[in-house]
């Protein structure tokens, strides 16, 4: 098991500092799997995070936890807040846990000599006890594990725009298997289909 400051050093070198968010990204992570009583960073897909925001959070959540999108063991649910839901696969026990909502003025608490409100919280979020800084509730998936990591090789084709789905995220609206950007909901509008070599060719002519 990695210690705080090797922890800390890792998530570090992914911005060539270290910053707050990322501090509670890591205290986040160890304490989510503690809850659960899962030893991290994991190198298996036992673990699943679900977090709230992007940014340094989820570097400090990756580097204490070992999960990552690519291993399909990290999601992101952009809710715009530094929260993290952990949940063992196996049992499909589940925790979201959250800084307090004071942390930023506890912090002054354990960094007395330091004014500035960064560095203060820098250096009082990796010493704080976590039940100062944080908020754990045990919580229930709306969505069941198995649905949200999905099995290996199931792929459905779009019959609007052609394309594949994979992970079983394919919608089925009035008898029609759709994509969800087709389905209405997706996070783009389409404009129009540009051809690679087209568009290739087009940055050519500008240029």
């Amino acid at each position: 098991m990695q210690t705080l400051d090797e922890t800390l050093k890792i998530s570090a070198s992914r911005h060539t500092h270290l910053c707050p968010r990322q501090v509670l990204g890591i205290r986040i992570g160890v304490a989510g799997a503690s809850a659960l009583g899962l030893d991290v960073p994991r190198k298996d897909q036992r673990l699943l995070v679900i977090i709230e925001t992007d940014g340094c959070f989820a570097d400090g959540i990756e580097s204490s936890t070992g999960s990552t999108v690519g291993h399909r063991t990290l999601r992101i649910e952009d809710f715009g807040k530094i929260a993290a839901s952990f949940v063992d696969v196996e049992t499909e026990q589940a925790f979201r846990i959250t800084p307090q909502p004071d942390a930023r003025q506890r912090a002054f608490d354990f960094a007395r000599d330091e004014p500035r409100h960064y560095f203060a919280q820098l250096v009082a979020y990796q010493s704080m006890p976590a039940e100062e800084l944080l908020t754990i509730q045990e919580v229930r998936l709306v969505i069941p594990v198995q649905q949200l990591v999905s099995r290996p090789g199931i792929r459905a084709l779009c019959e609007q725009c052609g394309e594949e789905i994979i992970n079983e995220r394919e919608v089925v609206f009035n008898g029609n298997v759709l994509c969800r950007a087709c389905s209405g909901a997706g996070y783009y509008s389409p404009c129009h289909v540009i051809h690679p070599i087209n568009y290739l060719l087009r940055n050519e002519l500008v240029k």
